[in-house]
């Protein structure tokens, strides 16, 4: 007796051990799926990795797990069975907790309602107003190619002084929406994947501005090292540019 419940501990912590530790949860539905395999994926250092994945036959329902140190953009990726030239991957804000996913076969991406963390209701806002700058673009884009065909210099003068205030104006949108959700990882990620080219002291601006523990967070420890990159980076450039200056003198 005493031999079977040393074994039965034995199986019950082989058992105990061999499951994966879970702080993230994604679940949703994929109107019009039947078959394919959805990978639920995420950037280790430079690589996209998949962290768990799950077949579909039929049930259009998923649910997928990960581990995650710290708020982050992650990916569901589709590889469809229908013979389609392109599969689909849609990007969100994941934090601990549970993530809803909800969309179409159809619309991978487009149709996707996505809710669960605050990081990804401020991304949704971030990316409705970048929508209305992209919108402007394209149009300056149409009204260049036509000024172009008709060398009308002027107009093109016109143009490039329009998409530089808009550019001005979407870089100075995005700063001010880091500084104002500075309590958020969203902040650094933004910093970090939108105006990574930006003056460096917008983007010191926003990293002295996040709090504790934004800055302890994965994108809050990347910007930090982004800046100490740029700074290094531009104190070069500052030392070859004194050497040709006396070099010339």
């Amino acid at each position: 007796m005493k031999k079977i419940s040393l074994l039965l501990l034995l199986v019950l912590t082989i058992i105990a051990c061999s499951q994966k530790e879970t702080n993230l949860k994604v679940s949703g539905n994929i109107k019009g799926l039947k078959k394919g395999t959805l990978f639920l994926q995420m950037i280790d250092d430079t690589s996209l990795v998949s962290v768990d994945s799950v077949e579909i036959n039929g049930d259009s329902n998923f649910l997928l797990q990960a581990d995650i140190d710290s708020p982050q953009m992650m990916y569901l990726y589709l590889n469809k069975v229908d013979n389609s030239e392109f599969d689909d991957r849609l990007d969100f804000f994941a934090d601990e907790g549970e993530t809803k996913i909800i969309t179409s076969l159809e619309k991978f991406e487009t149709d996707a309602k996505i809710t669960g963390s605050v990081n990804q209701e401020k991304l949704i806002e971030y990316r409705k107003m970048m929508s209305r700058f992209n919108d402007s673009n394209l149009e300056i884009i149409k009204e260049n190619f036509e000024a172009q065909k008709a060398e009308d210099d002027d107009k093109l003068i016109e143009l490039d002084k329009r998409y530089e205030s808009l550019l001005k104006r979407k870089y100075l949108y995005t700063v001010n929406f880091a500084l104002n959700n500075k309590d958020l990882e969203v902040a650094p990620y933004l910093a970090l994947s939108e105006v990574f080219d930006a003056n460096i002291k917008y983007l010191d601006t926003i990293y002295s501005s996040l709090e504790k523990d934004v800055r302890k967070s994965k994108y809050g420890k990347q910007l930090k090292k982004f800046l100490k990159e740029r700074r290094e980076e531009e104190k070069l450039e500052d030392e070859i540019e004194a050497d040709n200056t006396e070099a010339n003198s």
